[in-house]
């Protein structure tokens, strides 16, 4: 099942900048194992924000739900979830 995520980052401005810098070393690594298990299909910036909009490839909500709260930088973001089903004209399910 496909789901387009919107995630906006809400990072303290006082967060410690060493702590930052783990966290978001954690984050790309477990970007990275996503990837690499075919979850996230899709990833791309949100110029001039703290934002990204991923396209997940998963079985249903609940795996979604473990996958995204597994990324470090989970209690920083604001998550906006919209489950996609294909479309007749989609060109990628004809």
């Amino acid at each position: 099942m496909e789901f387009l995520v919107h995630i906006e980052q809400d990072i303290a401005p006082d967060m410690d900048p060493d702590r930052l810098a783990t966290v978001k070393a954690a984050e790309r690594v477990r970007g990275q194992e996503l990837i690499d298990q075919g979850w996230l299909r899709r990833i791309w910036r949100v110029p001039g924000r703290r934002a990204v909009i991923a396209l997940y490839d998963v079985d249903g909500p609940d795996e979604l739900h473990e996958i995204l709260s597994s990324m470090p930088l989970y209690p920083w973001m604001d998550i906006e979830v919209t489950p996609l089903s294909a479309h007749a004209l989609d060109p990628m399910h004809s």
